[in-house]
């Protein structure tokens, strides 16, 4: 197995072993959920859960859902002190977009495109 497959290898074994939750559908586009994701992203949950409630972004409140779920499944699945984890890692990837058609002048149409996203959050323990 070469050096490169076997990275990619440990690093997906690495990143199963941390706690997360992912929102599989989200009706908003990447970019903007992202905005929010890399504010979150290094701080401990509980400051980037109080960063989200006062945020005005509509993705706000999905980030600070998804960040929820990943503390609990820390917790319950793996044993960990809420307190002293962190946001390691916040992936927020395109998902399917949705084909709308809005009507112009002449018999036009013109191609809405209404973009969903998928968000994953790691967390883990703060290191000292």
């Amino acid at each position: 197995m070469p050096n490169r497959q076997k990275r990619k290898a440990e690093e997906k074994r690495s990143l199963e072993a941390r706690p997360q939750a992912t929102s599989s559908v989200l009706r908003m586009s990447a970019t903007k959920v992202r905005r929010i994701g890399d504010l979150v992203k290094g701080r401990g949950v509980q400051e980037a859960m109080a960063t989200c409630d006062f945020l005005p972004h509509r993705a706000a409140p999905e980030v600070r859902a998804v960040l929820r779920a990943a503390m609990a499944n820390a917790e319950e699945n793996c044993g960990m002190d809420a307190d002293s984890l962190v946001v390691a890692d916040v992936q927020v990837n395109e998902g399917f977009t949705i084909p709308r058609i809005r009507p112009r002048a002449q018999g036009r149409a013109y191609r809405i495109r209404k973009r969903t996203c998928r968000l994953t959050i790691v967390v883990a323990e703060r290191e000292e």
